[in-house]
C-alpha cells in the first residue's frame, strides 16, 4: 500500500483568511483568548494567539501560554496502554483485577482494559459526587478514586453500551502505573513527551510554572461578566483530564498519530485505535463516535480523529487528518469556549482551499478584505486561490456563501444560494464595496484592538 499524500500547506492568502474569521468569531463570542495552531504531519505551519490570557491582568495571550486541555489526556492515556500492549507486558482482555487487586472483590475488576479504552465498561462518568469539576472539593487522590469506582458500581454490563467515563479512564492511569512501576505522570514523559521533544506538555498542573498559564474563565451563561477560575491539580483523575500543553504542541504531538509515523505506535495499532467502535451518540447518523481514546468525526467530506477538553475555564478542540497529517488545534480560556466550533469551520475552510489548489492572483488578492454594514459583516477571501465569501458571523464559514470572479475592473457573484446575489456584479465604492446592491465599508480593526474589555470580572 502506497504511502498516504500529506496535505498541502495552505497558501499565505488562505492562511490570512482562517486568521480574520478565527479573529472575529473569537471577537463576537466576547472569548477572552485563544491559541490556534496547524500543522501537516506533526510540523507546524500557522501559531497564533489571540485576545488575553488574563482579563483581570491585562495580559496579552502568547503562543507560548500554558492550557490545561482536560480530555485530550484520554488519547495519552490511550497511547501508553497501547504502547504496552504492543510490548507485550498489557493485554487488551485483562481484567481491570489483574493490575489494581484493590477491586479485586468488585465488580469492577471484571472489566477488561479494552472496555476502558472504548467506554463500554458500564463504569459511572464522574462518579456520585462529582462536584470536584466545579471547585466545591480537591480532585480525587487514589484512595478517593477507588472508594468513587466501588460506590457507583457498574451502571450497565460490561460491554452493553457506549457510556463514556472519567472514571474509567482515571483507572486506566492505575493500570499504566502498576504495569510500567512509575507513576503516570513519570511514563508519560517518558512514553510521549521526551520522545517528541514536547516541551510545554506535562500530565498534570505544572505548579513549577504557574505563572505561565493561560488564566481560565467562566462563561457568559451565568452572568454578565467573566471572572478567573484558578487551576488546581486533578489528583487520581490526570490520565482523564489532567494533561497541560500548548496548542503547537499538539500540533506536534497529534502529528505523531498520522499512518506512517512510527514514533509512538505501529500503523496496525493506529488503526485499531482510531476506528470507530461506538457512535458517541446514538442519535446520529454523522458516522462520528469513538475509538481507543480517539473521537472520530467527519467535517464535510473529511474524516478526522482527535479529541476537545473540558476543564474549568478551558475549553480545546483538536482534529488531526490520519492519513494527509493536516492537524487544527484550538484552545481557549473560557468554560464557553467556541474551540470547537472553531475547528471546523477551520478545517472547512482549508478543505475549500485544498480542493481549489491554486494561488490568487495580484489582483485578486486586491479585493480580499474585511466589510460591514448595519446588515452584517462581510469577507472578501482568497481560498486557494479563488475569491470567495465568508461568513463572519457563522461557525460554518463557507455554508451558502458566494463565489466570485474578477470581470475587469469587478468582481462577479459567480455562485451562490439562490436568496443572494449570484449573477450581480461587486463593484468600488471609494475605500469600500457595493455588494448585492448594498454598500459595505471597510472594517480594517476589531471593534477595541487585537482584544477586547466586554466581559472583563
Amino acid at each position: 500500500m502506497s504511502a498516504p499524500e500529506p496535505a498541502p500547506v495552505p497558501d499565505a492568502a488562505t492562511l490570512e483568511a482562517v486568521d480574520r474569521w478565527v479573529a472575529f468569531r473569537l471577537w463576537h463570542t466576547r472569548t477572552p483568548g485563544a491559541q490556534v495552531a496547524l500543522g501537516v504531519a506533526g510540523v507546524p505551519f500557522f501559531s497564533r494567539a489571540y485576545g488575553w490570557a488574563n482579563l483581570e491582568g491585562d495580559v496579552a495571550m502568547t503562543t507560548g501560554h500554558l492550557f490545561r486541555i482536560a480530555s485530550h489526556s484520554k488519547t495519552f492515556t490511550a497511547t501508553l496502554v497501547l504502547q504496552l500492549v504492543e510490548q507485550g507486558r498489557l493485554g487488551l482482555e485483562d481484567p481491570l483485577s489483574t493490575h489494581v487487586p484493590a477491586l479485586a472483590d468488585d465488580p469492577l475488576g471484571g472489566v477488561v482494559v479494552r472496555e476502558l479504552l472504548e467506554h463500554t465498561g458500564g463504569v459511572l462518568r464522574d462518579g456520585r459526587d462529582a462536584d470536584y469539576w466545579q471547585a466545591d472539593r480537591p480532585f480525587p487522590d487514589v484512595d478517593a478514586l477507588l472508594a468513587m469506582a466501588r460506590e457507583g458500581g457498574l451502571k450497565t454490563a460490561p460491554g452493553e453500551r457506549f457510556a463514556y467515563s472519567n472514571v474509567g479512564y482515571s483507572l486506566l492511569g492505575l493500570v499504566v502505573e502498576a504495569v510500567t512501576g512509575e507513576t503516570f505522570a513519570d511514563a508519560a514523559r517518558h512514553g510521549i513527551t521526551e520522545p517528541l521533544g514536547l516541551a510545554d506538555t506535562v500530565a498534570d498542573h505544572w505548579a513549577e510554572r504557574a505563572g505561565d498559564y493561560a488564566a481560565g474563565h467562566t462563561g457568559l451563561h451565568t452572568a454578565a461578566r467573566r471572572r478567573a477560575v484558578p487551576h488546581v491539580g486533578t489528583g487520581a483523575m490526570a490520565a482523564a483530564t489532567g494533561f497541560t500543553s500548548t496548542a503547537h504542541d499538539l500540533v506536534t504531538y497529534f502529528g505523531a498519530h498520522v499512518l506512517g509515523d512510527d514514533r509512538l505506535l505501529a500503523d496496525r495499532t493506529k488503526r485499531l485505535q482510531q476506528r470507530l467502535v461506538s457512535a458517541g451518540d446514538p442519535r446520529a447518523d454523522d458516522g462520528s463516535g469513538y475509538g481507543w481514546g480517539m473521537v472520530r468525526e467527519k467535517v464535510g467530506e473529511q474524516v478526522f480523529v482527535g479529541h476537545s477538553g473540558g476543564y474549568p475555564g478551558h475549553i480545546t478542540k483538536t482534529l488531526v487528518d490520519p492519513r494527509s497529517g493536516l492537524t487544527v488545534s484550538v484552545l481557549t480560556n473560557a468554560i464557553d469556549g467556541p474551540a470547537t466550533p472553531l475547528a471546523r469551520g477551520i478545517a472547512q475552510i482549508l478543505a475549500a482551499a485544498a480542493e481549489a489548489g491554486g494561488e490568487p492572483t495580484a489582483s485578486a488578492r486586491a479585493w480580499t478584505g474585511r466589510y460591514a454594514n448595519a446588515w452584517g459583516v462581510l469577507d472578501v477571501a482568497a481560498v486557494g486561490g479563488r475569491l470567495r465569501s465568508l461568513g463572519c458571523t457563522e461557525w460554518a464559514p463557507l455554508e451558502a456563501r458566494d463565489e466570485l470572479v474578477e470581470d475587469g475592473d469587478r468582481l462577479l457573484i459567480a455562485e451562490g444560494a439562490g436568496y443572494g446575489s449570484v449573477g450581480e456584479p461587486v463593484t468600488r465604492v471609494g475605500s469600500g464595496i457595493r455588494y448585492g446592491g448594498m454598500t459595505f465599508d471597510p472594517l480594517p480593526d476589531l471593534p477595541g484592538g487585537p482584544g477586547h474589555r466586554l466581559g472583563v470580572g
